[in-house]
């Protein structure tokens, strides 16, 4: 029996690498005959970078600015000219840790982690959105790129958002020279509008630490921008479905950037081989920490099960807990699904022990794999 690992993350546990090799240990326990390929992966968010480098990208070190204009050490990974730019690795919430800056955090490393990656000879550029924590409508990856934005009397506005109600200028020849013959895809299943009630300040500024107040602040500074970047290019792409996302990284990356919008896990999948990894393999075995509702609409463990359904191959999924009831549960098409929660009910001890019930779990997979092989 061949069985391929594709699992996600375990967000604030354990990587896709650490998942994949707990399951195949508990596999090895009691299905010994059967050949386990590990494919890590990720669906553009947390971990993007790390299952490229996985699937053998190159670590391409660098220092950028990091989300409140501190130093910080990142990395983007390579493989010819393509190169994956992670944006939660350079401008992430994790970078800030408790000290949330609703209003003056920026994307500025991540602007300038993507200069370099086109700098070194990367023709294209693929930009895992997720897990950002600011909510400048991009201003700051344009930045990074080399773009100026101006006030009334010339002068740099304040980088995050709030300093967008200052803006007045948009000047965008760094970056469009630079990028002049790079594409660029955008790994995001986010289709939230900039503006309004499902917009980007609206749904996600909340999560990022701002107040009801700094919400409505950011809301009419992202408006503002809005309308400077459309007199800038000619095109408004405030409601282009992904515009919201990260903050507005999205609507700077379609607006100036002239970005393509990509199903991230889709995007990971390709980059990764996974069509190659999946031939001949007689079961899958996917997951992530928390499989529920927004699991179901691009997450990884879905896309994973879609590629391999069409190969006719069978999915079992693994996850720290479930908010999906059996019968949705069944409805989703995988064969089988064990959560840690199922043999520890302590969530915060399902985090810490993680890679031990792993490995009883993948004990109990390998078990059932073997029966359902016959």
């Amino acid at each position: 029996m061949r069985i391929l690992i594709a699992s996600d993350k375990f967000k604030g546990s354990l990587s896709a690498a650490q998942v994949a090799d707990a399951l195949a240990a508990g596999i090895a326990s009691t299905a010994p005959g059967a050949t386990v390929t590990r494919v890590p992966v990720a669906d553009g968010g947390d971990g993007t970078l790390l299952a490229a480098l996985e699937a053998g990208f190159e670590r391409v070190p660098e220092t950028v600015a990091g989300p409140t204009g501190e130093t910080v050490r990142t990395a983007y990974a390579r493989r010819g000219d393509t190169a994956v730019v992670e944006l939660a690795d350079a401008s992430g919430l994790a970078r800030l840790g408790s000290g949330l800056r609703p209003l003056e955090a920026t994307t500025l490393g991540t602007g300038q982690l993507v200069a370099a990656a086109v700098d070194a000879g990367c023709r294209e550029v693929v930009l895992g959105l997720g897990g950002s924590s600011s909510t400048d409508g991009g201003a700051g990856l344009l930045t990074g790129l080399g773009a100026r934005i101006l006030d009334d009397r010339g002068q740099p506005v304040p980088p995050g958002g709030i300093g967008l109600t200052r803006a007045a200028r948009l000047e965008t020849g760094g970056p469009r020279g630079r990028l002049a013959d790079v594409r660029v895809v955008l790994a995001c299943d986010v289709d939230n509008p900039l503006l309004g009630p499902s917009g980007a300040a609206a749904v996600y500024a909340p999560q990022k630490g701002a107040s009801p107040e700094q919400v409505a602040a950011l809301e009419e500074a992202l408006a503002h921008w809005a309308g400077v970047v459309e007199r800038e290019t000619g095109r408004d792409a405030r409601d282009v479905p992904g515009a919201g996302a990260a903050g507005g990284a999205g609507f700077a990356a379609l607006a100036v950037l002239g970005a393509e919008r990509r199903s991230g896990v889709e995007t990971m999948l390709r980059l990764v081989d996974f069509d190659a990894a999946l031939a001949g393999a007689d079961l899958v075995v996917t997951g992530e920490g928390s499989l529920d509702e927004q699991s179901l609409h691009g997450k990884a463990p879905v896309g994973v099960l879609a590629a391999a359904r069409r190969q006719g191959v069978p999915v079992v999924a693994v996850c720290g807990r479930t908010a999906l009831d059996p019968d949705r549960l069944r409805a989703t098409g995988f064969a089988a699904t064990w959560a840690l929660t199922a043999r520890e009910p302590d969530v915060a001890r399902c985090v810490a022990d993680a890679a031990d019930l792993l490995g009883e779990v993948g004990a109990e997979l390998g078990s059932w794999a073997m029966a359902a092989a016959g």
